[in-house]
């Protein structure tokens, strides 16, 4: 998913996950990679999408071969 990254911790939980660990939780040095990595690529991203989002393709318009 693209986007701002909208934490929605009240909705799932009622603790955010961060609060139990020290900060050098293995995950932590995972998401700074990702985050890095999507942010090279998001020039090229942003060329894929349309400003509105994509479209839903409805199953009659479907390729035929899942439906």
């Amino acid at each position: 998913m693209r986007g701002p990254d909208l934490e929605q911790a009240a909705m799932f939980s009622y603790s955010h996950p961060g609060a139990a660990d020290t900060g050098d939780h293995p995950l932590r040095s995972i998401r700074r990679l990702t985050d890095r990595a999507l942010e090279r690529i998001d020039e090229e991203l942003d060329k894929l999408y349309a400003s509105t989002g994509r479209e839903s393709i409805p199953p009659d318009g479907c390729c035929g071969r899942c439906c």
